[in-house]
């Protein structure tokens, strides 16, 4: 029987826990530590060295310390930790160094990673139709600290000039909409989340996936 891939959490949020809850019945995965378990802990490096894989979903403003500790270790890394892509150089010379791999992405959800797709072959598209205009939209919780969301940046930085709304308000883990519009027709391109499900499934496939590579990775390199 093959053994299960030891995974280190960095970060319990809501993510951590969906991901914890997910590994308990797996043939798969195992937890063997967790860090920030509370607010006031730190990285747990003892329990990371054991691990396999690193999953950091915490914030921008320890992100980048944890990938500096976790890959002196030797650990692989995922990271869904999004506010941090002005310094993927740095990160990036971090992990040559460390000859570690890593893969990271600002929505491991699969079905976002499709939409992702799909937009790609839509702005191939619009880019023969001046007459279309683009303007997107997303809507997360109002505990989402980040906005507009790394999601969100990701779409505009595919459509120049396009124009995004973002809402922080009520509960939804995640809505993404972008619109080509005219005057004679508009069409509609969306992604709605029901749940974090999607996401943690996504980091434990982005796990899987890196636990044995080395360098750097997105999660479009899985797909």
């Amino acid at each position: 029987m093959q053994s299960k891939i030891k995974i280190a959490l960095i970060g319990y949020g809501k993510m951590g826990q969906e991901i914890e809850a997910l590994c308990k019945d797996s043939e798969i995965f195992e937890i063997v530590s967790i860090s920030y378990k509370n607010k006031d802990e730190s990285l747990d490096l003892e329990g990371i060295a054991k691990a396999d894989v690193a999953l950091d979903f915490t914030s921008k403003d320890v992100v980048l310390k944890n990938i500096q500790e976790v890959s002196k270790l030797g650990v692989n890394m995922v990271v869904g930790t999004t506010g941090w892509s002005d310094s993927l150089d740095e990160v990036k010379k971090i992990i040559e160094k460390n000859k570690i791999g890593f893969i990271y992405s600002p929505n491991f959800s699969v079905g976002v990673n499709i939409f992702f797709k799909m937009m790609d072959n839509a702005i191939k598209l619009f880019a023969k139709l001046p007459e279309y205009d683009a303007y997107g939209l997303e809507i997360h919780h109002k505990a989402k600290k980040d906005s507009p969301s790394g999601t969100a940046l990701k779409i505009a930085s595919k459509i120049k000039g396009l124009n995004f709304t973002s809402i922080r308000a009520g509960r939804n883990p995640g809505f993404h909409e972008v619109v080509f519009d005219s005057e004679a027709d508009g069409i509609t391109l969306s992604h709605q989340a029901y749940n974090r499900v999607g996401f943690a499934k996504g980091a434990l496939m982005a796990a899987e996936f890196i636990k044995n590579k080395k360098g750097v990775y997105s999660f479009e390199d899985i797909l």
